[in-house]
């Protein structure tokens, strides 16, 4: 063995203690690259979850603010003089817009990435201040009264929060990626209280695909969302309603026929939504008198049809426990289509999810009081028809019937619903698929993906994949160093290489063992003294089916990338990045 300078004993002594701890860790935990991929995924549920709280309680208060009430904002309207019901609306759109223009100079003239943007087709980047620019301006249409949700900043900002950590712990874009579709889950799961469906929506909506090398982290983020949403508030099911049964087997037949009229009409309710669009832009106003425009058409509906404001919530939670009669219901749900597409053509920042449910619901109700009418049996509760409704056009709407599914029934813990709901989202999708040929979210994706540049994703060679600068060493560096290294970085190689950076190998956690209990002994090691020669290597330029080869039938969670041609050390590839690499692949070719 080779002869180093000796440290001080004390120094070599405390090394070695925490070293052992280290390597019992490793040993009795085996901890692998996916465990800890769930503890950064649970940490994004709770911190998620956390902006939640906090979004929301500014929201309630800057609805405070503007009207001088606390209640809900249908309440608060109908407690409003005509004039201020115009007036609020009204300037929250001019509040967001004036955020929205100063944001500019904070940012940069910088645009917010979308969450589906950064998992989709960017690398999972998302911008801090642009998206607190535009979570801000989301605060005061919310809180004015805009007809749209909150889960579409909620969710934005716990996607934020979740980037932030994977920037922070450098981690590669196909990590970051799943990390930010964690804290997407997380947003969803806080604002609905609807842990599996959070997990699905992004699984079914934006990844695209239900493997568990995704599903599983999304689903610890959203569990982890939703626990702590219930211990730091009394949230349990979003909608409480009465139970509902199927009277008969007959009644399966309306269920069909709403699934069809549902699936019809959610193409129209997203083709309005556009129109609206397309109708503000051609007005020529500049961003903020649009987003007052559309705030003064709520506020004049507002007038006569106070439910028109918020997202639906209340209204909802009236029909399903049969507070509303349908006559009414009738003025209030095409007020409400039309004030839906005032505020989101308008500009106004803010989510359609909820107000999709609303869609669903009204429709539902409305039908299912038409068949009563007409052949009771067939429709015996109309509250039924309108939960399954919700469901229904939530599936047409999304083109994602799983999650619309287990997100009704876990909004409702409504188990008796779930033949009828089933059987009608999923003929609601396809009918909505076969008229519109796009969703609620896919034509923003299609139009990101027209304005951004190739994204960066795997070209199905290591060297896209591989980190730089990977943990080593040099062949004579002292035990001493080895020992503080496995301390500071997590990985169980340290990998071994010349003075001219050629690579020899790899010391392993294991190997070091022996020495851990003679610290004179371990004073006299050097990195060549315990070297593994034989350790597995693989070339920048093999595809990613060979580099999964490598990694079959060996303990090893990162195969050192070596020049074949100098022998140099040029990265390492881990196992995690990989398989997320061969997930959205096969995405990729399947979409």
């Amino acid at each position: 063995m080779s002869v180093m300078p000796q440290l001080p004993k004390p120094l070599t002594e405390r090394l070695l203690r925490l070293l052992r701890w280290r390597v019992w860790v490793q040993e009795k935990l085996q901890p692998t690259e996916w465990q800890i991929t769930l503890l950064w995924a649970a940490l994004a549920g709770f911190l998620g979850a956390m902006v939640s709280l906090v979004f929301t309680a500014l929201t309630e208060g800057i609805h405070e603010l503007l009207t001088g009430y606390d209640s809900g904002v249908v309440e608060t309207m109908r407690q409003l003089p005509w004039w201020a019901r115009v007036l609020v609306p009204a300037g929250g759109g001019l509040l967001a817009g004036l955020t929205l223009l100063l944001g500019r100079r904070i940012t940069r003239g910088r645009s917010s990435t979308d969450y589906m943007e950064a998992i989709v087709i960017g690398t999972g980047e998302l911008p801090v201040r642009a998206s607190l620019v535009k979570s801000a301006a989301a605060l005061f249409s919310i809180g004015s009264g805009g007809s749209i949700g909150r889960e579409g900043p909620l969710v934005q900002l716990a996607a934020v929060v979740a980037s932030a950590i994977g920037r922070w712990r450098k981690f590669s874009p196909p990590q970051l990626r799943l990390l930010v579709a964690c804290g997407a889950a997380a947003g969803i799961a806080s604002a609905y209280n609807a842990p599996i469906a959070g997990s699905f929506f992004v699984a079914e909506i934006i990844l695209g695909t239900i493997a568990m090398e995704s599903l599983g982290p999304l689903a610890v983020s959203a569990v982890v969302a939703a626990l702590t949403m219930r211990v730091l508030t009394d949230a349990q099911q979003l909608y409480r309603v009465p139970e509902f049964h199927l009277h008969s087997p007959w009644e399966m037949g309306p269920y069909v026929v709403l699934g069809l009229l549902v699936g019809t009409l959610a193409p129209w309710f997203l083709r309005s939504l556009r129109r609206a669009e397309q109708w503000f832009m051609t007005t020529k106003l500049p961003p903020i008198a649009r987003l007052v425009l559309g705030g003064i058409i709520v506020g004049d509906l507002a007038i006569f049809v106070p439910e028109v404001c918020g997202n639906g919530y209340t209204v909802v939670v009236d029909i399903l426990n049969g507070k509303i009669f349908w006559e009414a219901l009738i003025l209030i749900f095409l007020a409400k289509w039309v004030a839906t597409a005032s505020s989101v053509g308008s500009g106004a920042p803010g989510g359609v999810f909820t107000p999709a449910l609303f869609m669903g619901a009204s429709a539902g109700y409305l039908f299912g009081t038409a068949v009563h009418h007409v052949w009771p049996q067939g429709a015996v509760d109309p509250q039924a028809f309108a939960l399954v409704g919700m469901g229904a056009f939530l599936s047409a709407a999304s083109y994602a019937p799983i999650m619309a599914v287990i997100m009704l029934f876990e909004m409702t813990l409504s188990y008796d619903i779930i033949l009828p709901l089933m059987l009608c989202s999923v003929i609601a999708y396809y009918t909505a698929k076969g008229l519109e040929g796009q969703s609620l979210y896919s034509e923003a994706l299609r139009r990101k993906s027209a304005e951004t540049p190739q994204p960066e994703m795997p070209t199905g060679r290591v060297r896209d994949l591989m980190k730089v600068a990977p943990p080593q060493v040099k062949n004579t560096a002292p035990f001493a160093e080895l020992a503080r290294m496995f301390l500071s970085v997590r990985v169980n190689n340290i990998y071994v290489v010349s003075a001219g950076e050629r690579f020899l190998g790899a010391v392993s956690l294991h190997d070091i063992k022996p020495y851990l209990g003679d610290a004179d002994l371990a004073s006299l090691v050097i990195a060549s003294d315990v070297l593994r020669e034989d350790f597995p290597r693989i070339g920048p330029e093999e595809t990613l089916a060979d580099a999964l080869n490598g990694f079959l039938n060996r303990p090893i969670e990162r195969l050192p990338v070596v020049d074949p041609a100098t022998g140099k050390l040029l990265g390492s590839l881990a196992k995690t990045d990989l398989l997320l690499a061969l997930v959205e692949t096969t995405k990729k070719k399947t979409a």
